[in-house]
């Protein structure tokens, strides 16, 4: 792929008031994401209430991403399910349609699993895709699937099916653990979904970010990915954002930067975030970054 993975915006998933997803906006919002500096869209993500959206519905958004005019090779295709089965389909679905990448997460439902189960696991998905498999990103969010995925995991994947692991997405949080993956897996794209860690990753080889606030602050993340400069602003803003339900809090902070209530909207069985919390959020982003000159 030659350049830099570089910023994708773990794209939020708007909702009518009938709870359908409301394509047209959310064609808008991934343009406007990409004009703002991000280098890709990242659809069905965990930002992007993903586990909530159907097979079928994910390939209407993806047709109308493509037929809004988003070259394929700039969108990625989260897929957060346990069936095999089910996850070679949804990743089937956008491969076919030329996705760039496909974040793939371990299955979440059952617990404490061994690298052996996942190893199986992910294998059933490969086998399954056959000469389509390319691309993966492994997703390390063990918040969500109380696993992290092990270097060792991470690299008998990679050794089993070449060319087909592309890279890992971390989420953990753990700096430690993000380090270790940099220094062992390098080679592979790395990126980093906690943004108080994206500049010192990128400083020791991290490729970028898949981020949820890329939604709403796509030109700071970049600057810090083309730098490798931190940036205390953001850093503080994750903080503030770690005291809401985050995914709603993503939603508020488009609703209000877009002047678009009908983000505000999110898929059960997650509720939106009260008045109060908006109006807390919207007050720490004016005094991070509002005041910063042009």
């Amino acid at each position: 792929m030659g350049s830099r993975f570089g910023l994708s915006v773990a794209l939020t998933t708007p909702f009518d008031a009938a709870g359908r997803i409301a394509v047209p906006l959310m064609t808008e919002h991934a343009k406007a994401c990409l004009d703002a500096g991000c280098s890709s869209v990242t659809l069905f993500g965990t930002t992007g209430e993903g586990a909530s959206v159907g097979t079928a519905e994910r390939q209407a958004v993806i047709d109308a991403m493509l037929a809004a005019g988003i070259p394929a090779d700039q969108l990625v295709a989260g897929v957060l399910v346990d069936a095999a089965e089910d996850a070679a389909e949804q990743c089937r679905q956008a491969l076919q349609r030329g996705a760039r990448n496909i974040l793939l997460a371990p299955p979440s439902y059952f617990k404490n699993v061994g690298d052996d189960g996942l190893f199986g696991w992910f294998g059933a998905v490969f086998a399954a895709l056959g000469p389509l498999a390319r691309g993966m990103l492994l997703y390390n969010i063990p918040s969500v699937t109380t696993v992290q995925l092990s270097l060792d995991l991470i690299g008998r994947l990679r050794k089993a099916y070449p060319g087909v692991v592309a890279g890992v997405k971390d989420s953990g949080g753990d700096w430690g653990y993000s380090e270790a993956l940099l220094k062992t897996h390098g080679d592979l794209i790395i990126l980093i979904g906690d943004e108080r860690h994206l500049a010192p990753a990128v400083r020791i080889g991290g490729q970028g970010a898949i981020s949820g606030m890329a939604n709403f602050a796509a030109g700071e993340l970049r600057a810090m990915i083309e730098s490798g400069r931190d940036d205390s602003r953001v850093e503080s803003f994750v903080l503030e954002l770690l005291r809401h339900p985050v995914i709603p809090a993503v939603k508020a902070m488009v609703a209000r930067q877009i002047g678009d209530e009908r983000w505000l909207t999110v898929r059960p069985p997650l509720e939106p975030v009260a008045l109060q919390e908006r109006q807390q959020l919207g007050a720490a982003y004016d005094r991070l970054f509002a005041t910063q000159a042009a």
